[in-house]
């Protein structure tokens, strides 16, 4: 295939440089962010060569080319975009900040867990597989080889607090160090074990908040949600202390002050009010599940793969660790695989029913991976696009789940489903089987009768006009001046002590020394996005124009510090308008250039891009020149 063609026609077909916000890839798939999805022509991607789908989740619009395709089609993509390659966690950044509040606590609460998994799979494969040869060999239960098997298997569920807390606290800001301390003080042996409360005579108690009520001195084994509210608490207020404590006792007084505030008030407040609540939720959960004739299972099941359309599916990681911390055993699991399994028998009828080519290529792999456990390429590449059989896959995933919730099956770790869940409900092997049997057959069978071949209409006529649109331009030569952003010096972009800047990469254009740390708009236009650490702008000038503001050379690394920004993503700007302070001799005291580069980022559009100043100029002085023609 020609990967730059292809890379060429899905970025004329995603909008352009104007709709995209950021680009990136993993193993599979290109992953874009862009402002407008309405403006993306989905159906006519889907016809590009190489795509094998193209789908909407958590924020980016993902577009299936296959592994080791589409890094090539990345590489061309970047190049005919004209911008940086981006990482996945600078595309998911950029993502996240599409979404609303509760999608993006959902999307935190989903990268809290997910790290945790390699833990748990290890600790729950361990566990099963010592319990199966157990059964094979029950001398073995008392030997010394089993106690210390034993122990490594249940040290992740242990010390499950700890692990939970120390990622929470990467994920939203705060050290993790002091997030595992926190954690540690919710199952430090002189509270007692939570899983030793039935069985004890008393319960030891405390008289907290000056004598205002007692709280019960009972660890927090088992829970996880109280965890994550404490380390969230225990993150803002250290970020807080950092700003507000002076820097000569930052070291000692922020460390102290966070963990003891963040400490007290976990056990008194955070732990016995959110611990309740867990509780409440993980009995309605075990509730439904357990409802005669799997009834509530059958429910679960039918509205799984709605919520991973919906991108809120990471919520049930934490609901999955707290069954297994609260009883031991994960009953969600084979509702998953029930689920997982279902789209992929739905697909599997698409695949062996349809005469098209392109549907049968993507459909069978796809199919298979989701016996795998892996969902996103059946659901959003095929199964919603012929929404009958995703309907069929919901069907077949509920009348799995429903067998799950009769037999009551259940799994010794989370992170796992499809056919590797074998390995994970060795005390379940038959009934997990009927389970992923009865969900795959409903689903294959109500699918093969609902689907029909479509008549893929190529967007011809649109296309066709979209070209027409882009060729369609003024036959006179038009210019477009550019105003300087900040008062200083002039120089020209090829000077700039800086090699990307230097050779042009990110585009054409002219650079300024400042007088001033002021930052003000070089046109009438918006702001396309301002970066979180405030060092760089990105705007989108009436005509066209984008118009990149870089304040100083690797400043990204001060972190915002020292950047007072006056605009935000969205905004409409006037030319002259203020948009930015900065403390330029702070800056340069840390040791960063304040050279501010101003860039053309869609410069290769225009035949001529020329810096037309030189020397000193004023903020709103001319500074470049762009002629389109």
């Amino acid at each position: 295939m020609d990967y730059r063609e292809s890379a060429k026609q899905v970025f004329e077909l995603i909008g352009g440089k104007s709709n995209l916000i950021s680009a990136a890839h993993c193993a599979t798939r290109l992953r874009l962010v862009v402002a407008d999805e309405s403006v993306c022509k989905k159906g006519a991607i889907e016809n590009v060569d190489g795509v094998k789908g193209v789908f909407s989740a958590s924020g980016q619009l993902q577009i299936i080319f296959g592994t080791g395709t589409v890094n090539k089609v990345y590489e061309e993509f970047i190049a005919v975009a004209g911008i940086t390659a981006a990482s996945k966690d600078e595309v998911k950044q950029a993502a996240a900040k599409k979404g609303n509040p509760f999608q993006r606590a959902i999307k935190a609460l989903g990268d809290v867990f997910v790290p945790i998994i390699p833990a748990i799979v290890a600790s729950g494969l361990l566990m099963g597989l010592l319990e199966g040869i157990c059964k094979v060999y029950p001398s073995l239960a008392g030997s010394g080889t089993y106690t210390i098997l034993h122990l490594m298997s249940s040290a992740a569920f242990t010390f499950l607090p700890v692990l939970i807390a120390f990622s929470a606290a990467k994920v939203f800001g705060g050290n993790p160090f002091l997030g595992a301390v926190i954690g540690m003080v919710m199952i430090h042996p002189d509270l007692l074990n939570a899983w030793s409360v039935a069985g004890a005579e008393s319960i030891p108690t405390a008289s907290v908040w000056f004598g205002l009520y007692n709280i019960n001195l009972t660890g927090y084994q088992g829970h996880v949600i109280p965890v994550v509210i404490a380390v969230f608490f225990m993150s803002k207020l250290e970020k807080k202390l950092h700003k507000i404590v002076p820097e000569m006792f930052d070291l000692f007084v922020t460390p102290l002050v966070t963990v003891l505030v963040t400490g007290y008030v976990t056990l008194t407040v955070f732990g016995p009010v959110f611990s309740l609540l867990e509780n409440g939720v993980l009995e309605g959960v075990k509730f439904l599940i357990t409802i005669p004739f799997g009834i509530g299972s059958f429910f679960a099941g039918a509205v799984y793969a709605p919520t991973v359309v919906a991108g809120v599916h990471h919520m049930y990681n934490a609901l999955e660790a707290g069954l297994l911390s609260s009883a031991g055993i994960n009953t969600w699991m084979p509702i998953a695989t029930a689920a997982n399994v279902a789209q992929g028998g739905a697909a599997l009828a698409i695949a062996m029913k349809t005469k098209n080519k392109k549907v049968k290529e993507l459909a069978l792999p796809a199919s298979l991976s989701a016996f795998l456990g892996i969902t996103e390429p059946v659901i959003f590449g095929v199964n919603l696009r012929f929404m009958k059989s995703f309907i069929a896959g919901c069907i077949g995933g509920a009348c799995g789940a429903m067998v799950s919730g009769i037999l009551g099956v259940g799994a010794s770790a989370y992170g796992i489903t499809g056919l590797f869940g074998f390995l994970i409900t060795t005390d379940y092997v038959w009934q997990y089987a009927l389970v992923i049997l009865v969900a795959a057959a409903v689903a294959f069978f109500l699918s093969w009768s609902l689907f029909h071949d479509e008549k893929e209409e190529k967007e011809e006529k649109e296309e066709k006009e979209e070209k027409e649109a882009n060729d369609k331009k003024d036959a006179d030569n038009k210019s477009h001046t550019v105003y300087s952003p900040l008062s200083g010096t002039v120089i020209p972009m090829t000077e700039v002590k800086d090699p990307t800047f230097a050779a042009e990469v990110l585009g054409k254009g002219a650079a300024v020394v400042p007088s001033e740390g002021k930052v003000f708009s070089p046109c009438d236009g918006t702001v396309v996005t301002i970066f979180e650490t405030c060092h760089a702008i990105g705007l989108m000038s009436g005509d066209g124009t984008e118009i990149l503001i870089h304040v100083g050379l690797d400043t990204v690394q001060l972190g915002g510090k020292h950047f007072t920004p006056h605009v935000k993503s969205g905004d409409t700007v006037k030319k002259g308008d203020l948009m930015l302070e900065f403390d330029a001799e702070a800056i340069q005291a840390a040791g960063y250039d304040i050279t501010t580069p101003v860039i053309i980022s869609n410069s290769y559009a225009y035949p001529s891009v020329a810096m037309s100043a030189e020397g000193t100029v004023r903020a709103g002085d001319v500074l470049i020149t762009v002629t389109e023609g």
